[in-house]
Protein backbone atom coordinates (compact mmCIF):
# COMPACT_ATOMS: atom_id res chain seq x y z
CA UNK A 1 0.00 0.00 0.00
CA UNK A 2 2.83 2.48 1.15
CA UNK A 3 4.56 1.20 -1.97
CA UNK A 4 1.22 2.10 -4.64
CA UNK A 5 0.74 5.76 -2.96
CA UNK A 6 4.55 6.33 -3.53
CA UNK A 7 4.24 5.51 -7.37
CA UNK A 8 1.07 8.02 -7.42
CA UNK A 9 2.85 10.92 -5.58
CA UNK A 10 5.55 10.80 -8.18
CA UNK A 11 3.58 10.67 -11.03
CA UNK A 12 1.50 13.52 -9.99
CA UNK A 13 4.96 15.51 -9.44
CA UNK A 14 6.31 14.51 -12.59
CA UNK A 15 2.45 15.48 -14.20
CA UNK A 16 3.39 19.12 -12.61
CA UNK A 17 6.74 19.62 -13.82
CA UNK A 18 5.85 18.69 -17.42
CA UNK A 19 2.95 21.68 -17.01
CA UNK A 20 5.15 24.04 -15.94
CA UNK A 21 7.38 23.55 -18.75
CA UNK A 22 4.84 23.55 -21.38
CA UNK A 23 3.72 26.78 -19.67
CA UNK A 24 6.82 28.25 -19.97
CA UNK A 25 7.41 27.16 -23.13
CA UNK A 26 4.16 28.99 -24.05
CA UNK A 27 4.83 31.87 -22.88
CA UNK A 28 8.27 32.61 -24.11
CA UNK A 29 7.16 31.36 -27.48
CA UNK A 30 4.06 34.43 -27.34
CA UNK A 31 6.97 36.83 -26.31
CA UNK A 32 8.90 36.23 -29.45
CA UNK A 33 6.30 36.18 -31.25
CA UNK A 34 5.02 39.95 -30.01
CA UNK A 35 8.62 41.07 -30.87
CA UNK A 36 8.63 39.35 -33.96
CA UNK A 37 5.41 41.71 -35.44
CA UNK A 38 6.82 44.73 -33.50
CA UNK A 39 9.81 45.12 -35.34
CA UNK A 40 8.88 42.99 -38.77
CA UNK A 41 6.26 43.31 -41.68
CA UNK A 42 5.44 39.36 -42.50
CA UNK A 43 4.22 39.74 -46.07
CA UNK A 44 2.49 36.20 -45.73
CA UNK A 45 -0.23 37.85 -43.39
CA UNK A 46 -2.55 39.09 -46.03
CA UNK A 47 -4.99 41.99 -45.16
CA UNK A 48 -3.17 43.26 -42.04
CA UNK A 49 -1.03 46.43 -42.08
CA UNK A 50 2.09 46.97 -39.82
CA UNK A 51 4.11 49.97 -38.74
CA UNK A 52 4.44 52.81 -41.51
CA UNK A 53 1.77 51.19 -44.03
CA UNK A 54 -0.53 51.11 -41.27
CA UNK A 55 -0.04 54.91 -40.63
CA UNK A 56 0.48 56.07 -44.12
CA UNK A 57 -3.36 54.51 -44.92
CA UNK A 58 -5.08 55.95 -41.63
CA UNK A 59 -3.90 59.25 -42.59
CA UNK A 60 -4.96 58.94 -46.19
CA UNK A 61 -8.45 58.05 -44.84
CA UNK A 62 -8.43 61.01 -42.80
CA UNK A 63 -7.21 63.30 -45.98
CA UNK A 64 -9.89 61.70 -48.38
CA UNK A 65 -12.43 62.96 -45.34
CA UNK A 66 -11.26 66.95 -45.98
CA UNK A 67 -8.15 67.15 -43.93
CA UNK A 68 -5.35 68.92 -45.44
CA UNK A 69 -2.04 68.21 -44.18
CA UNK A 70 0.93 70.69 -43.94
CA UNK A 71 4.11 70.23 -41.90
CA UNK A 72 4.03 73.22 -38.96
CA UNK A 73 7.65 73.88 -40.33
CA UNK A 74 6.73 74.47 -43.57
CA UNK A 75 3.62 76.37 -41.96
CA UNK A 76 5.81 78.44 -40.49
CA UNK A 77 8.27 79.48 -43.35
CA UNK A 78 5.24 80.67 -45.83
CA UNK A 79 4.13 82.50 -42.86
CA UNK A 80 0.57 80.24 -42.29
CA UNK A 81 -1.14 82.02 -38.88
CA UNK A 82 -4.06 81.73 -37.21
CA UNK A 83 -6.97 83.51 -35.42
CA UNK A 84 -9.43 82.17 -32.50
CA UNK A 85 -12.82 82.95 -34.00
CA UNK A 86 -14.92 84.60 -31.07
CA UNK A 87 -18.07 87.11 -30.84
CA UNK A 88 -17.39 90.44 -31.08
CA UNK A 89 -19.14 93.49 -32.36
CA UNK A 90 -18.54 95.15 -35.57
CA UNK A 91 -19.09 98.66 -37.19
CA UNK A 92 -22.34 99.29 -39.17
CA UNK A 93 -20.71 100.33 -42.48
CA UNK A 94 -21.65 102.29 -45.74
CA UNK A 95 -19.67 101.08 -48.98
CA UNK A 96 -18.57 104.08 -51.71
CA UNK A 97 -16.30 105.69 -53.28
CA UNK A 98 -14.38 108.40 -52.20
CA UNK A 99 -11.29 110.99 -54.21
CA UNK A 100 -8.51 112.22 -51.79
CA UNK A 101 -8.02 116.06 -52.42
CA UNK A 102 -5.10 118.63 -51.68
CA UNK A 103 -5.60 120.60 -48.25
CA UNK A 104 -6.13 124.62 -48.36
CA UNK A 105 -1.90 125.05 -48.32
CA UNK A 106 -1.38 123.26 -51.34
CA UNK A 107 1.10 121.09 -53.08
CA UNK A 108 4.65 122.18 -54.78
CA UNK A 109 6.16 119.96 -57.90
CA UNK A 110 9.65 119.67 -58.00
CA UNK A 111 11.83 119.99 -61.48
CA UNK A 112 14.85 119.13 -62.97
CA UNK A 113 16.70 122.16 -63.17
CA UNK A 114 18.42 120.93 -66.78
CA UNK A 115 18.02 118.13 -68.70
CA UNK A 116 20.25 114.77 -68.30
CA UNK A 117 20.03 111.55 -65.51
CA UNK A 118 18.64 111.52 -62.83
CA UNK A 119 20.34 110.37 -59.38
CA UNK A 120 17.73 110.21 -56.79
CA UNK A 121 19.09 111.16 -53.16
CA UNK A 122 19.16 109.10 -50.42
CA UNK A 123 16.11 108.61 -48.12
CA UNK A 124 13.73 110.30 -51.06
CA UNK A 125 10.41 108.10 -51.36
CA UNK A 126 6.80 108.72 -51.11
CA UNK A 127 5.95 110.31 -47.45
CA UNK A 128 9.25 111.30 -46.46
CA UNK A 129 9.31 114.70 -44.81
CA UNK A 130 11.09 117.15 -46.43
CA UNK A 131 12.41 120.57 -45.25
CA UNK A 132 12.66 124.04 -47.77
CA UNK A 133 15.66 123.78 -49.84
CA UNK A 134 16.09 120.27 -49.56
CA UNK A 135 17.70 118.42 -52.14
CA UNK A 136 15.67 115.54 -53.86
CA UNK A 137 17.57 114.41 -56.90
CA UNK A 138 20.91 115.88 -58.88
CA UNK A 139 20.92 115.98 -62.41
CA UNK A 140 23.66 114.88 -64.34
CA UNK A 141 24.34 116.21 -67.93
CA UNK A 142 27.88 115.83 -68.76
CA UNK A 143 26.72 111.61 -69.92
CA UNK A 144 24.01 113.20 -72.34
CA UNK A 145 23.96 114.05 -76.31
CA UNK A 146 25.04 117.96 -76.40
CA UNK A 147 26.62 118.10 -72.95
CA UNK A 148 25.64 120.35 -70.24
CA UNK A 149 23.79 123.42 -71.39
CA UNK A 150 24.08 125.31 -68.35
CA UNK A 151 27.72 124.74 -68.01
CA UNK A 152 28.11 126.06 -71.43
CA UNK A 153 25.81 129.15 -70.64
CA UNK A 154 28.21 129.94 -67.94
CA UNK A 155 30.68 130.22 -69.62
CA UNK A 156 29.00 132.39 -71.88
CA UNK A 157 27.89 134.57 -68.97
CA UNK A 158 31.17 134.69 -67.90
CA UNK A 159 33.08 135.71 -71.05
CA UNK A 160 29.70 138.58 -71.15
CA UNK A 161 31.10 139.90 -67.76
CA UNK A 162 34.96 140.19 -69.20
CA UNK A 163 33.67 141.93 -71.69
CA UNK A 164 31.47 144.57 -70.19
CA UNK A 165 33.49 145.29 -67.42
CA UNK A 166 36.91 146.04 -69.85
CA UNK A 167 34.60 148.39 -72.06
CA UNK A 168 32.58 150.09 -69.02
CA UNK A 169 36.03 152.19 -68.29
CA UNK A 170 36.87 152.97 -71.58
CA UNK A 171 32.97 153.65 -72.38
CA UNK A 172 33.71 156.55 -69.11
CA UNK A 173 36.75 158.49 -71.30
CA UNK A 174 34.74 157.77 -74.20
CA UNK A 175 37.36 155.88 -75.51
CA UNK A 176 34.70 153.56 -76.89
CA UNK A 177 30.64 154.40 -78.68
CA UNK A 178 27.58 153.96 -76.86
CA UNK A 179 26.90 151.38 -79.36
CA UNK A 180 29.37 149.37 -78.39
CA UNK A 181 28.93 149.47 -75.00
CA UNK A 182 25.07 148.96 -75.33
CA UNK A 183 25.39 145.92 -77.51
CA UNK A 184 27.99 144.41 -74.87
CA UNK A 185 25.93 145.11 -72.33
CA UNK A 186 22.71 143.41 -74.06
CA UNK A 187 25.24 140.38 -74.70
CA UNK A 188 25.39 140.24 -71.14
CA UNK A 189 21.95 140.41 -70.10
CA UNK A 190 21.24 137.62 -72.64
CA UNK A 191 23.62 135.47 -71.34
CA UNK A 192 22.71 135.93 -67.69
CA UNK A 193 19.00 135.06 -68.50
CA UNK A 194 20.46 132.15 -70.61
CA UNK A 195 22.17 130.69 -67.75
CA UNK A 196 20.32 129.78 -64.27
CA UNK A 197 21.95 129.50 -60.93
CA UNK A 198 19.46 126.76 -59.88
CA UNK A 199 20.70 124.77 -62.79
CA UNK A 200 24.19 125.34 -61.23
CA UNK A 201 25.26 121.00 -60.21
CA UNK A 202 22.32 119.89 -61.06
CA UNK A 203 20.49 120.22 -57.75
CA UNK A 204 16.62 119.58 -57.90
CA UNK A 205 14.92 121.19 -54.58
CA UNK A 206 12.02 121.40 -52.90
CA UNK A 207 10.76 124.75 -53.06
CA UNK A 208 8.10 124.00 -49.88
CA UNK A 209 8.75 121.99 -46.49
CA UNK A 210 5.95 119.10 -46.61
CA UNK A 211 5.87 115.61 -47.50
CA UNK A 212 6.39 113.89 -50.89
CA UNK A 213 3.20 112.71 -52.01
CA UNK A 214 4.50 110.65 -55.17
CA UNK A 215 8.21 110.41 -57.02
CA UNK A 216 7.58 110.60 -60.61
CA UNK A 217 10.84 109.40 -62.04
CA UNK A 218 13.31 106.63 -61.79
CA UNK A 219 16.56 106.33 -61.21
CA UNK A 220 18.67 106.59 -63.75
CA UNK A 221 15.88 107.93 -65.98
CA UNK A 222 16.70 110.77 -68.77
CA UNK A 223 14.81 114.17 -68.30
CA UNK A 224 14.58 117.29 -70.14
CA UNK A 225 14.57 120.40 -67.88
CA UNK A 226 11.36 121.26 -66.31
CA UNK A 227 9.99 117.68 -66.09
CA UNK A 228 8.47 117.13 -62.99
CA UNK A 229 10.16 114.72 -60.56
CA UNK A 230 8.13 115.10 -57.33
CA UNK A 231 4.95 116.15 -55.91
CA UNK A 232 5.43 117.95 -52.37
CA UNK A 233 2.26 118.27 -50.14
CA UNK A 234 2.97 121.51 -47.55
CA UNK A 235 -0.32 120.09 -45.78
CA UNK A 236 -0.16 117.04 -43.10
CA UNK A 237 -3.49 116.61 -43.56
CA UNK A 238 -5.45 115.83 -46.72
CA UNK A 239 -8.95 115.49 -47.64
CA UNK A 240 -11.32 112.47 -48.25
CA UNK A 241 -14.45 113.37 -49.46
CA UNK A 242 -16.63 110.07 -49.95
CA UNK A 243 -19.52 110.30 -52.07
CA UNK A 244 -22.78 108.36 -50.91
CA UNK A 245 -25.74 107.28 -52.55
CA UNK A 246 -28.96 109.37 -52.21
CA UNK A 247 -30.72 106.41 -51.28
CA UNK A 248 -28.13 105.85 -48.33
CA UNK A 249 -28.49 109.36 -46.87
CA UNK A 250 -30.62 107.83 -43.78
CA UNK A 251 -27.00 105.44 -42.94
CA UNK A 252 -24.78 107.99 -42.70
CA UNK A 253 -26.02 110.16 -39.61
CA UNK A 254 -23.62 108.31 -37.44
CA UNK A 255 -20.53 107.76 -39.42
CA UNK A 256 -17.08 108.96 -37.56
CA UNK A 257 -14.86 106.76 -39.53
CA UNK A 258 -13.59 105.23 -42.94
CA UNK A 259 -11.56 102.77 -44.24
CA UNK A 260 -10.05 102.87 -47.75
CA UNK A 261 -7.93 100.36 -50.29
CA UNK A 262 -4.41 101.77 -50.57
CA UNK A 263 -4.20 102.55 -54.53
CA UNK A 264 -2.75 99.51 -56.13
CA UNK A 265 -2.18 96.99 -53.62
CA UNK A 266 -5.52 94.65 -52.11
CA UNK A 267 -4.77 96.42 -48.20
CA UNK A 268 -7.38 97.78 -46.81
CA UNK A 269 -6.36 100.32 -43.90
CA UNK A 270 -8.17 102.01 -40.89
CA UNK A 271 -7.61 105.52 -41.33
CA UNK A 272 -6.84 108.13 -39.13
CA UNK A 273 -9.85 110.71 -39.80
CA UNK A 274 -11.65 112.80 -38.97
CA UNK A 275 -15.19 113.64 -40.23
CA UNK A 276 -15.26 117.25 -41.12
CA UNK A 277 -18.67 118.29 -42.62
CA UNK A 278 -22.00 116.82 -41.98
CA UNK A 279 -23.69 115.53 -45.01
CA UNK A 280 -26.77 117.85 -45.02
CA UNK A 281 -24.32 120.85 -45.10
CA UNK A 282 -21.87 119.47 -48.01
CA UNK A 283 -22.95 120.75 -51.07
CA UNK A 284 -23.81 117.83 -53.89
CA UNK A 285 -20.87 116.54 -55.85
CA UNK A 286 -23.10 115.24 -58.43
CA UNK A 287 -26.40 114.65 -58.75
CA UNK A 288 -27.94 111.14 -56.45
CA UNK A 289 -24.89 111.61 -54.46
CA UNK A 290 -24.27 112.72 -50.71
CA UNK A 291 -20.58 114.12 -50.09
CA UNK A 292 -19.29 113.49 -46.96
CA UNK A 293 -15.66 114.92 -46.25
CA UNK A 294 -12.60 113.84 -43.99
CA UNK A 295 -9.55 115.49 -42.77
CA UNK A 296 -7.19 112.50 -42.67
CA UNK A 297 -3.13 112.33 -42.13
CA UNK A 298 -1.01 112.52 -45.13
CA UNK A 299 1.67 110.03 -44.42
CA UNK A 300 2.40 109.39 -47.77
CA UNK A 301 -0.06 106.91 -48.59
CA UNK A 302 -2.55 108.56 -50.84
CA UNK A 303 -2.19 111.62 -52.65
CA UNK A 304 -4.34 114.66 -54.27
CA UNK A 305 -6.44 113.06 -57.15
CA UNK A 306 -6.52 109.65 -56.26
CA UNK A 307 -9.52 107.71 -56.70
CA UNK A 308 -9.76 104.84 -53.32
CA UNK A 309 -12.57 102.09 -51.81
CA UNK A 310 -13.66 103.30 -49.21
CA UNK A 311 -16.24 101.70 -46.18
CA UNK A 312 -17.83 104.26 -44.03
CA UNK A 313 -17.73 102.84 -40.55
CA UNK A 314 -19.65 103.83 -37.39
CA UNK A 315 -20.54 102.64 -33.87
CA UNK A 316 -23.38 99.92 -34.04
CA UNK A 317 -25.78 98.50 -31.29
CA UNK A 318 -25.91 95.16 -32.62
CA UNK A 319 -24.73 91.81 -30.72
CA UNK A 320 -21.36 90.43 -31.09
CA UNK A 321 -20.92 88.33 -34.38
CA UNK A 322 -18.63 85.79 -35.99
CA UNK A 323 -16.42 88.12 -37.96
CA UNK A 324 -12.75 86.96 -39.91
CA UNK A 325 -10.58 89.40 -41.61
CA UNK A 326 -11.26 89.72 -45.40
CA UNK A 327 -7.19 88.29 -46.30
CA UNK A 328 -8.93 84.64 -44.75
CA UNK A 329 -11.82 84.24 -47.16
CA UNK A 330 -10.86 81.62 -50.02
CA UNK A 331 -13.07 81.72 -52.89
CA UNK A 332 -13.19 78.94 -55.23
CA UNK A 333 -16.28 78.79 -58.25
CA UNK A 334 -17.95 81.62 -56.54
CA UNK A 335 -18.23 80.19 -53.22
CA UNK A 336 -16.47 80.90 -50.19
CA UNK A 337 -14.19 78.93 -47.77
CA UNK A 338 -12.34 79.68 -45.20
CA UNK A 339 -9.19 76.96 -43.28
CA UNK A 340 -9.31 76.14 -39.82
CA UNK A 341 -6.25 75.02 -38.34
CA UNK A 342 -7.12 71.44 -36.67
CA UNK A 343 -3.27 71.31 -34.64
CA UNK A 344 -0.13 71.99 -35.64
CA UNK A 345 0.62 70.22 -39.00
CA UNK A 346 -3.60 69.67 -39.74
CA UNK A 347 -5.85 72.18 -41.44
CA UNK A 348 -9.62 71.14 -42.56
CA UNK A 349 -11.84 74.15 -45.40
CA UNK A 350 -15.22 75.08 -44.32
CA UNK A 351 -17.77 76.70 -46.46
CA UNK A 352 -19.04 80.32 -45.34
CA UNK A 353 -21.77 82.21 -45.94
CA UNK A 354 -20.46 85.96 -45.92
CA UNK A 355 -22.46 89.02 -44.37
CA UNK A 356 -21.34 92.86 -44.57
CA UNK A 357 -18.01 93.86 -44.47
CA UNK A 358 -16.12 97.19 -43.42
CA UNK A 359 -13.04 96.94 -46.11
CA UNK A 360 -10.90 95.06 -43.27
CA UNK A 361 -13.06 92.24 -41.93
CA UNK A 362 -16.16 90.62 -42.89
CA UNK A 363 -18.62 89.03 -41.13
CA UNK A 364 -19.91 85.15 -40.91
CA UNK A 365 -23.40 84.41 -41.41
CA UNK A 366 -23.15 80.83 -41.37
CA UNK A 367 -20.19 78.24 -41.47
CA UNK A 368 -18.62 78.53 -37.84
CA UNK A 369 -19.66 77.92 -34.89
CA UNK A 370 -17.06 80.31 -32.63
CA UNK A 371 -13.98 79.52 -30.95
CA UNK A 372 -12.48 78.21 -34.32
CA UNK A 373 -8.47 78.90 -35.59
CA UNK A 374 -9.17 80.33 -39.08
CA UNK A 375 -6.24 81.07 -41.29
CA UNK A 376 -5.60 84.55 -41.33
CA UNK A 377 -2.25 84.85 -43.66
CA UNK A 378 -0.56 82.25 -45.42
CA UNK A 379 -4.07 81.12 -47.04
CA UNK A 380 -2.44 80.19 -49.87
CA UNK A 381 0.41 78.17 -48.76
CA UNK A 382 -2.34 75.88 -47.35
CA UNK A 383 -4.85 76.21 -50.23
CA UNK A 384 -1.73 74.58 -52.51
CA UNK A 385 -1.34 72.01 -49.79
CA UNK A 386 -5.08 71.33 -50.51
CA UNK A 387 -4.65 70.95 -54.36
CA UNK A 388 -1.73 69.06 -53.75
CA UNK A 389 -2.94 65.71 -51.99
CA UNK A 390 0.16 65.10 -50.74
CA UNK A 391 0.29 62.98 -47.68
CA UNK A 392 4.10 62.58 -45.92
CA UNK A 393 4.68 59.07 -45.02
CA UNK A 394 3.85 58.00 -41.73
CA UNK A 395 1.57 60.83 -41.01
CA UNK A 396 -1.64 60.20 -38.97
CA UNK A 397 -3.94 62.49 -36.36
CA UNK A 398 -5.94 61.16 -33.85
CA UNK A 399 -8.40 64.10 -32.97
Amino acid sequence: MKHHACILLCAAALLTACHSHNAADDELRHHHHHHSHEGHNHKGHEGHNHGAEAEKAAAEEKHADGEIVLAAAMAERFGVAAEKIVPAPMKSTVRATGVVLDAADGSAVVSAPTAGIVRIAAGIMPGARLSAGQTVAVVNASGVAGGDTNAAAKAALDAARRELERLEPLHAERLVTDDVYNAARANYEGARAAYSNRAEGGRATSPIGGTIVSLDVKQGQYVDAGTPIATVSASRRLVLRVDVPERLRRDIGGVDGVNVRVPGTEDVVALNARRVTSAPAAPASMPGYVPVYFEVENDGALAPGVTVDAWLTSAGGDAPVLSVPRAAVAEQQGRHFVYVRIDDDCYMKLPVTLGASDGVRVRIKSGLNGGENVVTSGVTAVRLAETSGVVPEGHSHNH
